[in-house]
């Protein structure tokens, strides 16, 4: 497990932005919507809740972790796509992803 979370992250550093946008690019025109943001980014949490009720909790979490909603977990991504759209124009281009989160 802690060796396929590894390479995981070493195949994700190697990723240029360009690569990453179109990862998340589900129309292909070049930048990424708060819905596509928030569909790919969201793949984790389906990922995590293995009964498929819409909530992070008990065994889907680490120790100590909080009960997580699916609408409170979109939520902070919508919030997190807010802070990473630097020029307001409710997209993100390569430049914008390749910013560090604030």
């Amino acid at each position: 497990m802690l060796a396929d979370i590894a390479a995981a992250a070493t195949a994700f550093a190697q990723r240029t932005p360009q690569d990453y946008l179109r990862q998340m690019d589900s129309d292909g025109d070049g930048r990424v919507s708060r819905s596509e943001y928030i569909a790919h980014m969201s793949r984790s949490f389906e990922w995590i809740d293995t009964d498929g009720n819409g909530v992070l909790e008990g065994d889907e979490l680490p120790p100590g972790a909080h009960r997580v909603t699916r609408t409170a977990y979109e939520s902070s991504l919508a919030e997190a796509f807010a802070r990473q759209d630097g020029d307001h124009d409710g997209y993100l281009d390569a430049r914008e992803l390749a910013r560090p989160q604030r």
